[in-house]
């Protein structure tokens, strides 16, 4: 292994998994792959190597602190933007299936030759919004997992994800500083409850090498919720539940 290899390698060891060749050659091609295609258009604000580890790669795979990922089946990551974090759980767990949904068409074009070129099975990038997918029956309570980093608060996120989450399925939630989590976390007490799930385990940790903080929140359906939701496109930022 070089030393960027070594780096990679070690920082996910952190989490607990030991990448093999295999997934570090992926990690890699994605790696430059990203960076390359960031020149022309805006996937990630953030193209250093060790940063893109810490903060997108180790980051992504940080759901392992909260949930045993190889215990879920079918997970959709909602927001994916550049493809985080589904495509590093996919690399990570590829006997999963996943669905990357993002609202943008460009970033699904980029999602769609990062999955041709990394060889990836079992993996669908989709253009749309959450409002309408999780009222199409294909999609809706069909999946063990949700997962998003998407810059929403908590309310307007359980919205847009607790749809598509099967009963007993849960959803992570990356959220940043401890206190900003704890206000969220208040402040969504009202939304768990009209869409039938409750906060099952909180996590906080600083990244590997990092100053900053990191918040995960792990959310278990408990229930079948209202066919009202999500309201139509719009709605759920204007008037969180």
């Amino acid at each position: 292994m070089n030393n960027e290899e070594k780096y990679l390698y070690t920082s996910i060891k952190d989490l607990g998994i030991d990448l093999n060749e295999d997934q570090i050659e992926k990690f890699m091609k994605y790696y430059h792959f990203l960076v390359e295609k960031n020149k022309v258009m805006n996937l990630t604000a953030i193209t250093d190597f060790k940063e893109v580890v810490r903060k997108h790669f180790y980051d992504s795979l940080s759901l392992v602190k909260v949930l045993d990922v190889r215990r879920k089946k079918n997970v959709i990551d909602i927001g994916t933007g550049a493809g985080f974090p589904g495509i590093p759980i996919k690399i990570v767990y590829p006997e999963i299936n996943i669905v990357l949904l993002d609202s943008l068409r460009k970033r699904v074009d980029f999602l769609n030759e990062t999955i041709d070129l990394l060889k990836l099975d079992s993996i669908t990038a989709m253009h749309g919004r959450s409002e309408d997918l999780a009222h199409r029956n294909e999609y809706r309570e069909k999946f063990d997992l949700c997962v998003s980093r998407a810059v929403a608060s908590l309310p307007v996120l359980c919205e847009l994800t607790l749809p598509f989450v099967r009963v007993n399925g849960h959803f992570v939630a990356y959220k940043g500083g401890f206190d900003t989590a704890n206000s969220e976390i208040e402040n969504s007490k009202n939304a768990l409850s009209i869409l039938g799930s409750e906060m099952e385990d909180v996590k906080y940790f600083s990244p590997v090498d990092m100053e900053y903080q990191r918040t995960l929140l792990l959310i278990h359906k408990i229930r079948q919720i209202s066919g009202k939701y999500p309201r139509k496109a719009g709605t759920p930022s204007k008037d969180p539940l």
